[in-house]
């Protein structure tokens, strides 16, 4: 049986545990059990610390932490010394250290290495010839310490050569992961020099590389470039300096929004290696760095006047559809605490919810112009006087000159469609005798059914081509009043339960077909505003700052007016209530005389509490009807007032994502060409931008090829091929460079 031993400790020592003592002293470390010194070492020599420490534990003559909490060091420094003890002995800690060896790439093999790839030969060959790890060779290519010339494309035994020298997707893995700088940041001297302003931008630089995740975003370039994405950055967005430049930036938003990374946060969750190959990079910024960008790019109104000239030319460039615009409000719903928004009717949610209202002006294919912000609303007829209309009059082009009009007293400047929300025969009318401007509606308050007689089979065609038998039939109209109604043409649709859907319209050069695909048209619009929330994330904050609103001479609601509104309601509902149970509360016939009284009590009752809840009722009414309905946002208390949320980066954002879905838009015509189901056309571009395809530069021929993997079924390939045809048509240069794109669909001949 052991013996206990007393906790005996010499004068001065520092107390491991009560068995376990060290002391200090003279420069050394001398260890005591009880009172008796058991082993002693140099204060610097960290060896014989490790190695006895570790025995010390190992032996159960105390624990790792007691030597944690007396020597300071470190958790995992201790369980290294421990294993090291019970694995490898004594021996290991006084053993010398592994140095690592001679370097393999020595100035003769690099000599050799870039005499034999002068010749033609393959990585892989100079490496089996050199006897040297082909990861070391490509890592000095990579590193800039080993040259390879670069060579044209002639014929395909070079490709195949080539191919066989670009890197493949686990390499770049691991030259990312072993990067010094992190991440994939493989470009460190160009960074250092980015860093201290002797480098305006990185330079666009493309590497022989397969399977590169989304590489088939890159067949998104020539329409993004078509939709102005690239035309005047330099001229209206600052310079960002450091390493990545505007360009750059922006190209990286448009790539995010078409491959459907939503937010700047979601880029985290990406590869930015692979994303970075594509842009002619090491690697694309990090979430802080493009964060920074992004507020560097949004200052002031710089994105507004960017989406500005972008609205105008898109205006320009399809004169035909500019002719006809849809207007629609759109709900942004807000759910944050940092500024209280006023509620609004959302549809969709049908709800009263916190938000800000968007008004959109698209086209008859659902593409999209411009969209104007309404952080106070008071609904879509006051937004189309005050922000739309006046700027559709500056931007719209081929409207007919005053001459014109006054020669055709029928002729109008252009069409917007909207929905019933702006049916007013008053805003008919000013629109048609101030501006000329025809409008289409829904018929808020129709007449009576018209005879079915009147309804004839009319072919109308659709904005897309398609072409649909509709029962129409048409009137003329007197809506509104004797002072300020107005002569419309009154269009109804006969559906197949009987139903007459009305329309008006003061086009009045148009037939009663045009005026039925125009508003049957608007629902593209709506599919546009789901499809934009579902696939774009338009309604997703990009910043989350707040703003004071700018000096507005715009009323709002009276929060003193709401209330007693609110209350007015809240009376008179409980009065119905109160006078339907007195109407019920009748006496029965048959009933007991006892139950009389009880029925008379009741009954004054219910009177007492109506004539108390009218007289409230009147009261709170009249109160309400001093009160002023709106008031001035100067004049509102400040308690009442709200911010707006910060409209700059969100303008940015927003303008990137509608280049991008009217690139998307394009692609789809184009993919629809060679399909048999339109509806699969859209889904097919997603699944192209979203596939993986090998880069292969070459600076002689000037040409970028983007080899794009083919899709799941021969179908989508033909549809994919003939795509790539007409891009290869177009000639793109790549933003930057001088290599002109080719695309080709793996395992099929190229196009052009």
């Amino acid at each position: 049986m052991p013996q206990a031993l007393l906790p005996l400790i010499p004068d001065g020592a520092t107390s491991i545990n009560d068995r376990i003592s060290v002391v200090r002293e003279d420069g050394e470390w001398t260890y005591f059990c009880g009172v008796a010194p058991v082993f002693r070492h140099p204060e610097k020599d960290r060896r014989s610390f490790r190695m006895f420490t570790a025995q010390l534990a190992c032996q159960g003559m105390c624990r790792q932490s007691d030597l944690v909490r007396t020597f300071g060091v470190s958790t995992n420094s201790v369980k290294r010394s421990v294993k090291k003890y019970r694995e490898e002995g004594i021996e290991s800690f006084y053993q010398p250290r592994k140095r690592r060896g001679a370097t393999v790439m020595t100035d003769d093999i690099t000599a050799r290495a870039e005499e034999l790839l002068g010749r033609g030969c393959s990585r892989r060959d100079v490496a089996d010839e050199l006897g040297v790890p082909y990861d070391t060779l490509r890592k000095a290519i990579n590193q800039g310490r080993l040259r390879e010339p670069s060579r044209a494309i002639e014929s395909p035994a070079v490709v195949n050569d080539l191919m066989q020298q670009a890197s493949d997707k686990s390499e770049r893995s691991v030259a990312d992961a072993s990067a010094e700088m992190g991440i994939a940041c493989t470009r460190p001297e160009e960074r250092m020099l980015a860093a201290v302003g002797m480098l305006p931008g990185a330079p666009t630089r493309f590497e022989d590389c397969r399977d590169v995740s989304f590489g088939g975003v890159l067949c998104a370039l020539p329409a993004l470039a078509a939709n102005g994405l690239f035309e005047h950055l330099q001229k209206t967005f600052p310079s960002l300096g450091g390493y990545y430049t505007t360009l750059q930036v922006v190209t990286l938003l448009a790539y995010m929004a078409v491959c459907r990374i939503k937010t700047v946060e979601q880029l985290q969750y990406e590869a930015p290696g692979e994303l970075g190959k594509l842009m002619g990079l090491d690697r694309v910024p990090e979430v802080r760095c493009l964060r920074n960008k992004l507020a560097q790019l949004s200052e002031g109104k710089v994105p507004e006047e960017w989406a500005g000239i972008l609205s105008r030319q898109w205006l320009q460039a399809n004169p035909e559809l500019a002719g006809t615009l849809y207007v629609d409000g759109h709900v942004r719903l807000y759910h944050g605490k940092q500024t209280k928004l006023p509620r609004r009717y959302v549809s969709r949610e049908r709800l009263c919810l916190r938000g800000t209202t968007d008004y959109w002006a698209n086209d008859a294919l659902g593409q999209p112009f411009f969209s104007v912000e309404r952080p106070i609303d008071h609904g879509m007829l006051e937004a189309l006087r005050s922000d739309i209309v006046p700027r559709l009059l500056n931007d719209v082009p081929r409207q007919p000159s005053e001459e014109e009009l006054n020669a055709h007293p029928h002729r109008c400047r252009f069409i917007i469609v909207f929905d019933r929300e702006g049916y007013s025969p008053v805003f008919f009318k000013e629109m048609w005798q101030t501006h000329r401007i025809a409008c289409i509606t829904y018929h808020k308050y129709p007449k009576d059914a018209w005879p079915q007689e009147e309804f004839v089979d009319t072919p109308v065609a659709l904005p897309r081509g398609e072409s649909v038998l509709m029962k129409l039939a048409e009137r003329g109209s007197w809506i509104g009043s004797k002072q300020d109604g107005l002569w419309v043409r009154e269009v109804r649709k006969l559906t197949a339960s009987g139903h007459q859907t009305s329309l008006i319209s003061s086009a009045y050069e148009q037939l009663a077909l045009e005026d039925a695909a125009g508003i049957f048209s608007r629902w593209a619009q709506e599919n546009f505003f789901r499809y934009m929330m579902e696939h774009y994330a338009i309604d997703l904050l990009s910043e989350y700052q707040t703003e004071e609103i700018p000096g507005t001479n715009r009323p709002v609601v009276n929060p003193r007016w709401r209330e007693l509104d609110s209350r007015v309601r809240s009376l008179k509902a409980k009065l119905q209530r109160q006078q339907a149970e007195f109407a019920a509360h009748t006496l029965h016939p048959e009933i007991d005389t006892d139950a009389v009284p009880k029925w008379e009590k009741r009954k004054s009752a219910l009177v007492e509490a109506i004539e108390q809840l009218e007289h409230e009722f009147e009261e709170v009414k009249q109160k309400r009807k001093e009160t002023p309905h709106h008031l001035k946002w100067d004049d509102l208390p400040a308690e009442d007032k709200f911010e707006r949320l910060a409209p700059s980066r969100k303008r940015l954002m927003d303008t990137v994502k509608l280049i991008a879905y009217r690139a998307e838009t394009v692609l789809t015509g184009i993919v629809r060409e060679a399909l048999s189901r339109d509806d699969d056309a859209r889904s097919l571009v997603r699944d192209l931008f979203r596939s993986e395809a090998d880069l292969s530069p070459d600076t002689k021929a000037g040409e970028l090829r983007v080899g794009v993997h083919p899709m799941a079924n021969p179908r989508s390939n033909r549809a994919i091929e003939h795509l790539l045809g007409e891009l290869n048509t177009a000639e793109m240069t790549y933003p930057g460079t001088t290599l002109k794109l080719v695309y080709t669909l793996i395992g099929v001949a190229p196009h052009g």
